[in-house]
């Protein structure tokens, strides 16, 4: 688990002379210093310097000789990766059958040979998380093929222009080029306007586009090829997808096989590796496994908290005693402060996930007694886990039932409905009303998001507001949505949360946390052979007496303890609404006087303010959101929005 960045000069007279530098290198090497802090590694294509690229290494696997970037036999590929490739054993073996002379017992260099062997389309054979960049040499030509793993584990940024390409495990490396790269990804430091209004809806920026005005998201399970001689559009190319349709049913003891199988092949490590463990079926599914094949006991790393409702310590304790693992555990004080400078330097997006406070912590607690930890990301998104899809399939059921007269009567009255934040949860049900009349992707959309658009549209300065009229981040997600080949809302709602909050949220999240703290994290359930197995199952086999994740339970059942497979489904979640009315008050106060007048209507963000306090309405995400928004501007020193 590493952090690499590198850039090029085209061919165009606009680049006539410039060179890469090794300083520039350097500089955007130490931005991403936290990622790999056992080992840099810079390199540049001999005196004409036309292509350069800088490598931080976390030692994971052949730590003497996995030194990156790492060549070809003759030098004229080099590759750089950042993640695992778990199926390098068999690639090797196989190369080595056609010749390919290996220098390293390193997993990353069978990519170099892997590429001469297949050309571009060698990321398909890859099993593991990774964000590659191949440089290509050969033939005094120059290329550079970047790509990411199918499900977007690890991430992978990029800029181009006229002058050159550049690109970078996190945008904060092109950002550290300044003036001295190609292009202006590292020189203006804008926010692009499309960006504001979908990270005030959604809480995230997702898509192609990042936050930042000249700096794009190479997509999961794609590849990106640059050439030097060319002044045409980088080649993008989506090598992997979920399935489209459904499939036929599966066994329990398929699924159980497939866990074994996926977490076995995560076990390969040259330095400590453990788990995260909580009390709930995913993580205890890995573990159980972890233990299972391993001969010496699983290291488990557990936290709780102070709110009993959310803490699963005991849970995870019993697990642990169980299965005879090394347990280290500890009460978390999620110190919201750490969202005042720490947090915004690591997620150099917004990102108003509170959780990425404890999300953080666990981290830091786990790497002082691992290098590497399993966890349990995924299964939610696979089988369906989220109590949301439960809604989302009774909002289904009823819009069939009622008709279309009846979805209008909902939705006028969904449109009347007081917004009673302060009530019962039964006594709240304009969301529900609106989106029993709205179109199933709509409301699906509606149901994962912070604000609808028309309230963030009302948070922003006038003439922003007229500025971002036309964009509409529900449009991606629609297309993402209607995508599948079926009449299955499930299905529908995970395919796009797959490709949009999974990557774009969850695993930013999770990427940007461990790596902060030289933490490598490995997610089993989310393989791309296990994901394409199960994700598609029927409905019933997902969804099961009013629970989510049922054939994973059950593949669990002679494993697991009732309490575990059977328990309340407990989030990772946070006191927001104290941390806004105490230890960040003042910060908060200060984030919405402090905002820039053209970016939002302040009298807008005054009377969400005073709503909150006096206890009238609940916008604690969103004044969450708008603190998380201003740290970030000021951290990373954002000049304004793009004209």
């Amino acid at each position: 688990m590493c952090g690499h960045a590198g850039y090029a000069f085209s061919a165009s007279s606009s680049a006539a002379g410039r060179r890469a530098s090794d300083a520039v290198l350097r500089r955007m090497g130490d931005s991403i210093a936290h990622r790999g802090p056992d080992d840099e590694g810079l390199w540049t294509d001999g005196p004409e310097a036309r292509v350069g690229a800088v490598f931080r290494r976390l030692s994971i696997i052949d730590l003497e000789g996995g030194h990156q970037p790492i060549p070809n036999e003759i030098g004229d590929v080099v590759v750089l990766v950042n993640g695992e490739i778990y199926n390098f054993v068999s690639l090797r073996a196989e190369l080595e059958g056609k010749g390919h002379v290996f220098r390293t017992h390193s997993d990353i260099e069978v990519v170099a040979h892997l590429y001469e062997e297949y050309g571009d389309a060698f990321p398909s054979r890859l099993v593991g998380m990774f964000a590659f960049a191949v440089i290509d040499t050969r033939h005094d030509g120059l290329s550079v093929l970047i790509g990411r793993d199918p499900l977007g584990i690890k991430p992978l940024y990029f800029a181009w222009g006229p002058e050159g390409f550049a690109w970078a495990s996190e945008p904060k490396a092109l950002l550290a080029m300044g003036s001295d790269g190609p292009g202006r990804a590292g020189v203006e430091r804008e926010m692009r306007p499309a960006a504001l209004l979908e990270y005030m809806m959604r809480g995230f920026i997702g898509g192609s586009q990042s936050a930042w005005a000249d700096i794009e998201r190479l997509r999961p399970g794609s590849t990106l090829k640059w050439t030097r001689d060319s002044s045409e559009e980088p080649l993008q190319h989506k090598y992997w997808d979920l399935p489209l349709g459904l499939r036929g049913e599966a066994t329990k003891s398929e699924v159980l096989e497939w866990t074994d199988r996926v977490v076995s092949d995560r076990l390969v490590a040259d330095v400590p590796l453990g788990a995260f463990l909580s009390g709930g079926v995913d993580s205890s599914a890995v573990v159980t496994s972890m233990s299972r094949l391993q001969s010496d006991p699983v290291i488990a790393c557990s936290v709780g908290f102070h709110e009993k409702s959310h803490n699963e310590l005991d849970i995870a304790s019993r697990t642990s005693r169980s299965l005879g693992l090394i347990h280290h555990t500890e009460i978390l004080d999620a110190d919201p402060r750490l969202a005042l400078d720490t947090l915004p330097w690591l997620y150099d997006e917004p990102l108003a996930d509170p959780s990425t406070v404890p999300t953080y912590l666990v981290s830091k607690m786990a790497r002082e007694h691992v290098t590497v930890a399993l966890s349990g990301d995924g299964g939610d998104e696979t089988f369906a886990g989220y109590r949301r899809y439960l809604f989302d399939q009774a909002e289904n059921r009823l819009r069939r039932r009622i008709g279309p007269l009846g979805r209008k009567a909902a939705g006028a009255l969904g449109n009347v409905w007081p917004q009673m934040d302060w009530a019962p949860r039964f006594l709240r049900g304009r969301r529900f009303l609106q989106n029993v009349a709205a179109d199933p992707a709509l409301a699906y959309f509606q149901s994962v998001s912070i604000l609808d658009r028309n309230e963030a549209l009302q948070l922003l300065a006038p003439d922003l507001r007229d500025r971002v009229r036309g964009d509409d981040p529900f449009r991606e997600f629609e297309a993402h949505y209607n995508k599948p080949e079926v009449d299955c809302p499930l299905y529908r709602a995970q395919y796009a949360d797959m490709h949009t909050y999974l990557t774009d949220q969850i695993l930013t999240k999770v990427d940007r946390a461990s790596m902060g703290v030289s933490l490598e994290v490995r997610v089993p359930l989310l393989d791309y052979r296990f994901v394409e197995r199960f994700a598609n199952l029927p409905e019933h086999q997902k969804i099961h007496g009013g629970r989510g994740k049922y054939l994973l339970r059950e593949s669990q059942r002679e494993r697991l303890s009732a309490e575990v497979l059977d328990g309340k489904k407990r989030g990772f979640d946070t006191p927001l609404d104290a941390w806004i009315r105490g230890a960040l008050k003042v910060e908060v106060d200060a984030a919405i006087e402090g905002l820039p007048e053209d970016w939002f209507d302040r009298s807008a963000l005054r009377r969400l303010r005073d709503e909150h306090a006096s206890g009238r309405r609940n916008h604690g995400r969103t004044l969450w959101s708008l603190f998380v928004l201003e740290r970030w501007r000021l951290v990373h020193n954002v000049r304004g929005l793009a004209s």
